[in-house]
């Protein structure tokens, strides 16, 4: 700067380059940050998954109806537990539209051999161990087991629950969920 400048210009033109700098750099790193942010609204939607049969799938694919979508792993007794209470929910909410999807944090010949033998007829997808990133990802800090989040018909969160659902409870989620 030229020794000619008083205190106060160089203050002024210092001021000025740093806010120019700063209105370039949000120039720059906005869209980043609302594109990053977009996807971060809705990291389930966003998610792909394989199915049993080795298949890509997204549980966007089932929005336009009530979706109860269950985190688990075959060494999750808690897990295990729930199962069977949400086979019979998807049969009891059938007519409802209401579909259950499970989604494992596991190996898959593990949870092939699992569902096979419990008769699990409901969607079951694999997420392996980067599904545990997904449930923080969805407000489950801890990152414990069993995990359920219930999708409204617009594909949004409308209640999760972390652990073991009990009938009573499922039953109160499910009846708003499929009148909402």
């Amino acid at each position: 700067m030229p020794s000619s400048m008083t205190p106060g210009k160089r203050r002024l033109l210092l001021s000025g380059l740093v806010a120019g700098v700063a209105v370039a750099a949000g120039a720059i790193v906005s869209p980043v940050v609302l594109r990053r942010g977009a996807s971060d609204s809705d990291p389930l939607a966003s998610a792909r998954f394989l199915d049993l049969q080795g298949k890509s799938r997204s549980v966007s694919e089932w929005r336009g109806r009530p979706l109860v979508v269950n985190f688990w792993a075959t060494w999750c007794a808690p897990c295990l537990e729930e199962i069977p209470l949400l086979i019979a929910a998807r049969r009891l909410y059938k007519g409802k539209e209401l579909e259950v999807v499970g989604i494992a944090i596991d190996q898959v010949d593990k949870v092939s051999s699992f569902a096979s033998k419990m008769q699990i007829d409901y969607p079951i997808l694999i997420a392996g161990s980067d599904g545990l990133e997904l449930v923080r990802a969805l407000g489950n800090r801890s990152g414990g087991l069993p995990f359920t989040v219930f999708l409204d018909r617009f594909g949004r969160p409308a209640q999760t629950k972390l652990g073991v659902l009990r009938q009573p409870e499922l039953d109160s989620i499910l009846a708003a969920l499929v009148t909402g």
